[in-house]
């Protein structure tokens, strides 16, 4: 089964994450951030993959140490459970409608991190959330998941609806690239050898 769990204790968080990337899209996060929760709760639901994920963070400095850690633990859990990545898509990518919101992703599980990002946000708070988090958020599970991962706003104008189309978007994208692909049983998506 392709699964992980990781801890990450720092003296800012302690986090812990279980991941499932043949799962149904369950989901119990309990972060202390609301609206973050709420989105990881998307990412889970939209992939498929089944994601278990507690944080106890300096909430009383800001959300940005546990939204940030989030994501590193976020991307270890996916490194590690895709393992050498032999037989899955590699690549992933989804346009996202959410009411007034289009949001584009497309990435490739490469091993070779970066985010691309065009997202601007015409507010600063969702709420009390912070929305420059989001951009936290993908960075770090980007980074720590080895993704190469592209973010941008086609068009909106709701700061909520932009950030939750993004999530769903990677999410939708995410679940296409992690997927087994029947005509390469065996074989690793790559040239190269390695990924």
């Amino acid at each position: 089964m392709r699964q992980a769990e990781i801890t990450r204790q720092t003296a800012e968080t302690e986090i812990s994450v279980a991941i499932n990337l043949d799962g149904t899209g369950r989901y119990d996060v309990k972060t202390g951030v609301g609206f973050f929760d709420h989105m990881v709760d998307q990412l889970a639901r939209h992939s498929l993959i089944d994601i278990t994920l507690t944080a106890k963070g300096d909430l009383h400095i800001d959300d940005h140490h546990t939204v940030e850690d989030c994501g590193i633990a976020l991307g270890q859990a996916l490194s590690r459970a895709l393992g050498d990545k032999t037989g899955i898509r590699r690549y992933g990518h989804f346009n996202l409608a959410m009411d007034d919101t289009q949001v584009a992703c497309a990435l490739d599980l490469s091993a070779r991190p970066i985010l691309v990002w065009n997202l601007p946000f015409p507010t600063a708070k969702i709420g009390a959330f912070d929305t420059e988090l989001v951009r936290e958020f993908f960075q770090a599970l980007a980074t720590h998941g080895g993704i190469t991962l592209h973010v941008d706003l086609v068009h909106g104008i709701n700061s909520h609806h932009i950030a939750e189309a993004a999530f769903k978007s990677v999410a939708r994208a995410l679940r296409m690239a992690v997927e087994h692909d029947p005509r390469m049983a065996g074989v690793l998506p790559s040239t190269k050898g390695a990924l």
